[in-house]
């Protein structure tokens, strides 16, 4: 489980084979509690680690994974968001989150407001009954507050901080971004028999 607060950025720096494709990512820093099995949320997905070192981690990613999420399009060079498992004793800063990504959402526009950013994306119809204003999203493994919706589009509010240490400051039109609706959303919308397509990680 996350929170979705953001902690690092990595690098992927290598991408292997057709099908199932490994992928390795060099962050920052590699903490101590990042073991072989150990859950990351990158770019807002739950994956499991499959081979560690100092300088870096692996991660597996199934067909399923690469067709429904950002994660299809990974190259050398991607820059993605990082969250570590929550711990026991950890605060709970943001929202709930399980890296089980809902859709893929495009960035329409990004227009400036003061000193944040006003980031508008399109809405999936999957996913339209669990996202409400000022509700909890999860937007590439960020926890935002969404500020409007409307009938294809909802927006939220960057603030410079959150543009600085997550790679959400370099949104533009056309960027591809995960999105995970609230999980009490979800349950709310699958009680009601509103509920989406399946997740995906």
């Amino acid at each position: 489980m996350f929170t979705g607060i953001v902690v690092d950025t990595g690098t992927v720096t290598e991408t292997s084979g057709p099908g199932e494709r490994s992928v390795r990512i060099e962050p920052t820093r590699v903490p101590d509690s990042v073991r072989l099995g150990s859950s990351i949320a990158c770019a807002g997905i739950c994956l499991t680690v499959t081979a560690v070192d100092p300088t870096g981690f692996s991660v597996d990613l199934s067909p399923e994974t690469q067709a429904r999420t950002t994660a299809g399009a990974w190259q050398p060079g991607t820059e993605i968001n990082l969250e570590y498992a929550l711990q026991a004793g950890d605060p709970l800063d943001g929202h709930i989150v399980t890296g089980h990504v809902d859709a893929v959402a495009e960035v329409l526009d990004v227009t400036e407001a003061d000193d944040c950013s006003v980031v508008r994306f399109s809405l999936p119809t999957s996913i339209a009954t669990m996202i409400a204003s000022k509700g909890s999203i999860a937007v590439d493994g960020t926890s935002l507050t969404v500020n409007a919706v409307g009938q294809d589009a909802f927006s939220v509010t960057l603030i410079p901080h959150t543009g600085r240490v997550t790679t959400l400051g370099a949104l533009a039109a056309g960027c591809s971004v995960n999105l995970e609706a609230d999980i009490l959303a979800r349950y709310v919308a699958r009680a009601l028999g509103r509920g989406g397509a399946g997740d995906a990680r």
